[in-house]
């Protein structure tokens, strides 16, 4: 035979068995166990590792597989442990003290920067990249990204890194009056 022929019958069979292995793929696929997305979606994401797992995703495949509790998250607090008891039909049980406490208002923790050495080691604790800077140099936290989970803080070698309130993102702090309300309000007082 010719070695064209040869080439082209070896593409055509090779282009039949893709199609055929397309469609067995698409026919057999197995799905993900729903409830391991429904278990992640009422999680906080702030994939903190309070729960002594890598992230949110983790414990949620572990609690639907049985090897956790549903008390092992403490920023998701009460409200999150009675969301997951109500979804998996199971007892509400009290936030594990092992895990941290339930904060009663939201913190993020901010970085002193006259003691900042650049050290980087809460760059590497942070879980979710909130921290900027580079080696010897000052670091800040990007508030919008920072969960508050305080991973860093025992991190820093300086303690530079404190805790405080979370801030009121802009488009809910009050803007400033215009300069119109100034000029009646003067008017008034005469």
């Amino acid at each position: 035979m010719h070695p064209f022929i040869n080439i082209l019958l070896f593409s055509i069979i090779a282009l039949l068995f893709g199609l055929i292995v397309m469609w067995v793929s698409k026919r057999f696929k197995v799905e993900g166990n729903p409830i391991v997305e429904q278990i992640n979606a009422i999680l906080p994401q702030t994939q903190c590792g309070q729960c002594n797992f890598p992230g949110c995703k983790p414990y949620a495949e572990a609690i639907a597989s049985g090897q956790a509790a549903i008390n092992q998250c403490p920023p998701g607090g009460e409200d999150g442990i009675k969301k997951l008891a109500t979804l998996l039909d199971v007892e509400v049980l009290e936030l594990n003290p092992d895990n941290g406490d339930v904060k009663e208002i939201d913190m993020v923790v901010e970085v002193v920067e006259k003691d900042c050495i650049g050290c980087t080691k809460c760059i590497q604790a942070c879980p979710v990249d909130a921290i900027v800077g580079a080696a010897k140099q000052m670091h800040t936290i990007i508030l919008e990204a920072c969960t508050g989970c305080d991973l860093c803080i025992p991190a820093c070698p300086v303690d530079c890194i404190i805790s405080i309130p979370a801030p009121l993102p802009n488009y809910i702090r009050r803007s400033e009056k215009p300069e119109l309300y100034n000029l009646i309000s003067e008017a008034q007082k005469c």
